[in-house]
């Protein structure tokens, strides 16, 4: 079957803002996220890609469109099932202020339960992306053949739960795996399991450095809510 090429956006105004953006309008790419994009085409060099698939929000469609200017032969099709998860009355909000409510206790720990107020819950966050990969997978093949490789653009904690199911692991670990913004992650699906090929690669080892400060639970031990910025 195909192997998908998982990018997450580039880093955003909302990350360096320290905002949960979920839906939220009018989030785009910084001036460093930008650039990540702008690498995108290089880093993707010599894959041949068959298809570019987007979460349908602003920073996803920015970080595709570098590649899809260097292979003018693909079309981005826009997938809602693969947006940001829908984080109802906690969009828009900082996520230190998110910190102290009750919720983000079970978020972290048991977030299989979490169901976001006025949103949906991690599970069907899980369940829909779930759902469009399967989907994507045999239309890609279809068209292109069972080695194809494609492209799709997604969200922090959408690529988590994708990862998590990809490797068996229950939803209520997904937050011991991290992505950086602009990482690719690589997963080839075949007919009896994934294969996880690669984890928020980012082609610099440089982000491994201890960086110190809450934003990446160092103080806590929590996960990000939504991936966080990345590294300085």
């Amino acid at each position: 079957m195909a192997t998908l090429i998982l990018v997450r956006h580039g880093r955003s105004t909302a990350n360096t803002a320290g905002v949960l953006a979920g839906w939220t309008p009018g989030v785009h790419l910084d001036a460093r996220g930008t650039a990540q994009a702008a690498a995108l085409p290089r880093r993707l060099d010599g894959v041949p890609i068959a298809a570019a698939v987007s979460s349908p929000l602003e920073r996803c469609v920015q970080t595709l469109t570098p590649l899809l200017d260097a292979r003018p032969h693909l079309a981005l099709r826009t997938d809602d099932r693969i947006g940001e998860c829908h984080y109802g009355d906690w969009s828009g909000r900082k996520l230190g202020e998110l910190s102290g409510e009750p919720l983000m206790a079970v978020v972290q720990q048991h977030p299989s339960a979490a169901v976001f107020p006025g949103g949906e819950s991690l599970r069907a966050m899980q369940a829909r992306a779930v759902d469009a990969v399967r989907d994507w997978n045999e239309r890609v093949e279809t068209a292109h053949g069972e080695d194809a490789v494609y492209v799709m653009c997604s969200h922090g904690d959408v690529i988590k739960a994708l990862v998590a199911d990809a490797i068996g692991l229950h939803l209520d670990l997904f937050q011991r795996i991290h992505v950086e913004p602009c990482s690719v992650t690589a997963i080839r699906y075949t007919r009896t399991r994934p294969f996880l090929l690669r984890l928020g690669d980012t082609g610099d080892l440089g982000d491994l450095a201890p960086r110190g400060g809450p934003e990446q639970g160092t103080d806590t031990g929590d996960a990000v809510v939504g991936g966080g910025a990345g590294a300085p």
